[in-house]
């Protein structure tokens, strides 16, 4: 990597945005975490701070969360994936327009750098047909065009884990059957087979799949259709309801699983059954994604929670022992990044990874700039 352009990576949420500048190494030359994405004067004044504090960058790698059908691996950004981004945003509504400022922002303070577009979905674009497929009414179709399918999300996380864990195991990612566990805010999991997403979580939006910080995550949309009826809801306040009120904060009270978690330990009963159904859900999840790839060789926990819960990879590990998994108490407790949290001999390892998008970004930005 010696040889390797510095890149200036980007990551938007859904509030605020991370800013990394990586050296040829991949090493942090300067950062920015919690920079204002909705403030224009903000975000310009921190990007002309991050690139006067290290190596100038040969290009802007930008984290997007919805590249739809067409945008499938990095692209570099011009007109024509700006109204693409522009069109999806519906479907990924707190993230899309976040990312768009973003590349504008870049444009204005470093007209000269090239900003490349980076995808959540792109690892799941591949997705076999049965994994994608929703059995809907024949006629069901998109006034745009946009397939009614499962997308899937996080996976520039679930990229950069599944390669991670794999060289921490002295292996080729190719020759692993992995689960990784995308567990922040934000949570998914991915079955990794020969180096390939075969079946994720997250669907046509991020708002399927498993308990998230204020996302209800899998519902029946029966029981959607029965509040618009009997609660008078509609679309709007449906999706913000489901998007930023739900999941651990409509169960417990609170988004923060260290809240959740410590209020469980304490026996208060609504902290108690929203980490039961968290986990619940996140065992059951796992299994789902072992039988997708024919079984588990390594179970990887990263993101905010993945990373910093010892008790929620405890109880997601004692749910999916079935499956052969194996946890070190001490090493459990101890969570070192980065490393094996196995005894030797596991019949299917725990491997905890920093979640390290911005490597990933880095990668995909150089790959695109060597084209």
């Amino acid at each position: 990597m010696s040889g390797a352009p510095s890149i200036l990576t980007v990551n938007a949420g859904s509030s605020s945005l991370k800013l990394r500048l990586l050296g040829p190494g991949d090493e942090v030359a300067a950062s920015r975490d919690g920079v204002p994405g909705d403030d224009p004067d903000a975000l310009r004044e921190e990007l002309r701070a991050i690139l006067a504090e290290g190596p100038g960058p040969a290009a802007a790698a930008h984290r997007v969360v919805h590249g739809g059908a067409g945008l499938t691996g990095p692209a570099v950004v011009d007109t024509a994936v700006e109204a693409e981004l522009e069109r999806l945003a519906e479907l990924a509504p707190l993230h899309n327009p976040q990312a768009v400022r973003a590349m504008r922002a870049v444009a204005e303070v470093a007209p000269g750098l090239v900003n490349v577009a980076c995808f959540d979905t792109a690892f799941h674009a591949d997705l076999p047909a049965a994994a994608r497929t929703y059995a809907l009414p024949a006629g069901w179709s998109s006034d745009d065009g946009t397939p009614l399918r499962r997308y899937g999300f996080h996976g520039l996380s679930h990229a950069y884990a599944s390669g991670r864990a794999a060289a921490l195991l002295g292996r080729a990612v190719d020759d692993l059957r992995l689960v990784t566990a995308h567990l922040g805010a934000g949570a998914s999991l991915a079955a990794v087979a020969g180096g390939r997403s075969v079946d994720t979580t997250m669907g046509f939006t991020p708002l399927e799949g498993l308990v998230m910080a204020t996302r209800a995550g899998s519902v029946d949309p029966g029981l959607i259709l029965w509040a618009q009826r009997h609660l008078g809801l509609g679309a709007e306040e449906v999706e913000r309801a489901l998007d930023r009120e739900a999941g651990l904060l409509g169960l417990a009270g609170t988004a923060d699983m260290r809240a959740v978690v410590a209020g469980a330990e304490q026996g208060e009963k609504r902290a108690s059954l929203a980490l039961d159904v968290y986990v619940h859900r996140l065992g059951g999840a796992i299994a789902a994604m072992a039988a997708a790839i024919g079984g588990l060789d390594a179970l990887v926990f990263t993101g905010g929670v993945g990373e910093r819960s010892p008790t929620v990879r405890e109880r997601a590990c004692a749910a999916a022992g079935f499956l052969g998994v194996e946890l070190d108490p001490a090493l459990n407790s101890g969570g070192e990044l980065d490393t094996v949290l196995s005894p030797p001999g596991a019949a299917a390892t725990v491997v905890l990874v920093a979640a390290r998008e911005d490597i990933e970004l880095a990668h995909q930005a150089r790959a695109v700039l060597a084209d």
